[in-house]
C-alpha cells in the first residue's frame, strides 16, 4: 500500500514549525510532524494514519540544542540529563552517558534494528505514545520532563502526566517537543522485554530501578514500570512496595509475583492475558537481576 495524499512542508526552526502547524490546522488541514519517521511512515503506508499535511523537522537538526546530549544539575542538586528532541536512539546508544543515566544507553539495543535506531528520535517515540516503546517506560522510570513549545509558549509535561492511552499523549497537535529532561538518577536500572523476534514490537517489557544501600546488597526501594499490559505504560506500586530486603532470587521473585498479580492485561487473538502475566513475572525478575549488576557490569541492561 501507499500513503494517502498529503502536502509536504519544511520547518526551518521551532517557531516556524509551530506556525505551520497552527496555520495548516486553521485552514482545515490535519498536519503531523515528522522527524525520523520510523513510526509515522509505516502507519501512513498501511493507512492507519492519514494526515493531510506533514511538517518536516529535519532542517532543525542544524539547531545545536535539538541534537544535544547535556549533563546538568536540577534544583534539588541531583544530576539531570537533557536530550534534544531530535537526538536519535543510536546517538544515545553510543554516547558516554554518566552512570546515573547509563540505563538509557543500555536499553537502546532493544529498539528495533540499527537503521531504525539511526533515524528514529527520542521525542518522536515519546509523542507516538506506544505502550511498549522503550522510551516511554524509561520516561516513567527516570521522571522525565517533556518540554514542548506551542503558540502560547513553552510548557513542561512530567512523564506521569504524558501518556493518556493508546497512542495518545498530552502533547497538543500544535506543539513541538524541544527537549526531554531525565531528572531521577538511577545507577542500578535495567530494561528487559520479549518479542517474537529481536527488533519486533515487544509483547511485554519491564523496566526496573533499584535503590541500594551503601552495602550494595540491601534494596531500600525502587521503581517498576511495565509496557504491553495496559493502553499506556504503567508504574506498578504493588511491586515497588515489595522492593525492600536483601537483593537476590527470593526478593526479586516476590517483586515479580507482586507485579504479575497487580496487572489486568489485555486478552487478544494473538496473546492471552495469562501469557502476558507470565511474561511480566519473568521479565520483572530478569530486569531486577540486570539492575542489581548494572553499575558493575555496564552491558547488563541490554539484550543477550
Amino acid at each position: 500500500m501507499k500513503p494517502a495524499a498529503f502536502t509536504y512542508h519544511r520547518a526551518h526552526d521551532v517557531t516556524d514549525a509551530v506556525g505551520l502547524l497552527t496555520d495548516l490546522a486553521a485552514a482545515g488541514e490535519d498536519p503531523k510532524l515528522i522527524a525520523g519517521g520510523q513510526s509515522l511512515m509505516p502507519m501512513m503506508t498501511f493507512r492507519l494514519a492519514r494526515p493531510s499535511a506533514l511538517v518536516d523537522l529535519g532542517p532543525l537538526r542544524r539547531v545545536p540544542s535539538m541534537t544535544a546530549i547535556a549533563e546538568g544539575t536540577g534544583p534539588d542538586g541531583r544530576p539531570v540529563l537533557t536530550l534534544g528532541a531530535l537526538v536519535t536512539h543510536h546517538a544515545v546508544e553510543t554516547a558516554a552517558l554518566p552512570p546515573d543515566f547509563a540505563v538509557l544507553s543500555r536499553a537502546m539495543p532493544w529498539v528495533g534494528h540499527l537503521p531504525i535506531r539511526s533515524r528514529g528520535t527520542v521525542a518522536g517515540s515519546l509523542v507516538h505514545g506506544d505502550a511498549t516503546a522503550e522510551w516511554c517506560l524509561l520516561a516513567l522510570l527516570l521522571d522525565a520532563v517533556v518540554v514542548a513549545e506551542g503558540p502560547s509558549g513553552r510548557r513542561e509535561i512530567p512523564a506521569d502526566e504524558l501518556f493518556h492511552g493508546f497512542y495518545a499523549t498530552a502533547v497538543d497537535p500544535d506543539e513541538v517537543v524541544v527537549e526531554v529532561r531525565f531528572t531521577r538518577p538511577a545507577p542500578h536500572a535495567a530494561l528487559s522485554e520479549f518479542a517474537r523476534r529481536h527488533g519486533d514490537f515487544a509483547i511485554v517489557d519491564a523496566a526496573v530501578a533499584l535503590d541500594l544501600a551503601d552495602d550494595g546488597y540491601t534494596v531500600t526501594g525502587g521503581r517498576v514500570v511495565l509496557g504491553g499490559v495496559a493502553p499506556a505504560p504503567v508504574r506498578v506500586p504493588e511491586a515497588e512496595t515489595a522492593l525492600a530486603g536483601e537483593a537476590g532470587d527470593a526478593l526479586f521473585a516476590a517483586v515479580a509475583d507482586a507485579a504479575a498479580a497487580a496487572i489486568d492485561p489485555p486478552d487478544d487473538a494473538g496473546v492471552t492475558a495469562a501469557y502476558r502475566r507470565r511474561l511480566t513475572r519473568t521479565l520483572v525478575a530478569d530486569a531486577c537481576h540486570r539492575a542489581r549488576h548494572a553499575a558493575a557490569h555496564p552491558a547488563a541492561g541490554g539484550p543477550r
